[in-house]
């Protein structure tokens, strides 16, 4: 097993997509709605204008890992002057994959791509499981994050 990593591209969007419900799944969301639809909107418009990116672990013609960046703009503050934040997201490793180094290295490709961007912090809303993979990457837990549900 050789796993191959690679930018997702449109023709990659109905397995992303599932793979996406997976993980929400997996963290326990409660499905009330046919998120396809919305998914598959906000991707080829966020890919086809260059503000969310994403990078795959592909082993042979498979998808086993991904990974999401989207970027955002706010105004400029003192710990992000650009004022430019990426918002990661869609982590999530096929299961039979898992402990292997894949999202580690997803992890890197897509902060290195919010670096290349110009931004100036990443941001997440982790899951249980994904706490000691962030934590060990650098990521620092900010207790003032507060979200008003509309």
């Amino acid at each position: 097993m050789e796993i191959q990593y690679r930018k997702l591209e449109p023709n990659d969007l109905d397995t992303f997509i599932m793979m996406r419900i997976s993980q929400l799944r997996e963290e326990g969301a409660t499905e009330d709605i046919d998120l396809v639809p919305f998914l598959k909107d906000y991707y080829q418009r966020h890919m086809s204008d260059g503000t969310f990116v994403s990078w795959l672990a592909v082993d042979g013609k498979k998808i086993i890992g991904t990974s999401g960046m989207s970027f955002v703009e706010k105004p400029p503050y003192y710990g992000c002057p650009t004022g430019k934040i990426g918002l990661l997201s869609s982590m999530y490793t096929d299961p039979n994959y898992r402990r292997m180094g894949i999202a580690k290295e997803l992890l890197s490709k897509v902060v290195e791509e919010a670096r290349s961007y110009g931004c100036g912090t990443v941001q997440i809303t982790a899951s249980d499981m994904g706490v000691l993979l962030y934590t060990d990457f650098g990521f620092v837990k900010n207790n003032n994050f507060m979200q008003y549900k509309l």
